[in-house]
């Protein structure tokens, strides 16, 4: 009976503290901090444009690629002639679904028929990028 009854206290105090080391190391609802809408940053990479234009029977086609939140993103590229410079336009909406954060390189292909040595100019949602050639 006696060995029993130790045995019983030793499994007892090992309960316990398991239990204990649960309760202890688990979070609780208090520890969570809510970060308010306002203060959460919107994921946006801004960083240059490489582009690498081809002039070929007066059509300048320009390709390139540049940096993304997550491979996610949707890319739209268009081109026009704007005051004798070639202007890029690059759409990239933000991405409102669950996506893995990571910064990846999405590639672009837009053309525009204009002189050979036309300036170009690029703008990533409205706001001129600066660019790289490759």
């Amino acid at each position: 009976m006696m060995k029993y009854r130790r045995f019983r206290a030793a499994a007892f105090i090992i309960a316990c503290v398991i239990l204990a080391s649960f309760v202890l190391s688990a979070p609780h609802t208090r520890d969570i901090v809510e970060e308010s809408p306002a203060l959460i940053a919107t994921t946006t990479v801004q960083s240059s444009v490489a582009i690498r234009d081809v002039f070929k029977k007066g059509t300048h086609t320009i390709t390139g690629s540049l940096s993304a939140p997550n491979l996610c993103t949707s890319l739209t590229a268009t081109t026009t002639l704007v005051d004798k410079r070639i202007q890029v336009n690059i759409s990239m909406p933000e991405d409102v679904g669950v996506c893995l954060q990571e910064i990846s390189m999405l590639k672009f292909s837009t053309s525009v028929v204009a002189p050979v040595n036309t300036p170009i100019d690029v703008l990533v949602n409205g706001v001129t990028a600066t660019t790289t050639s490759l």
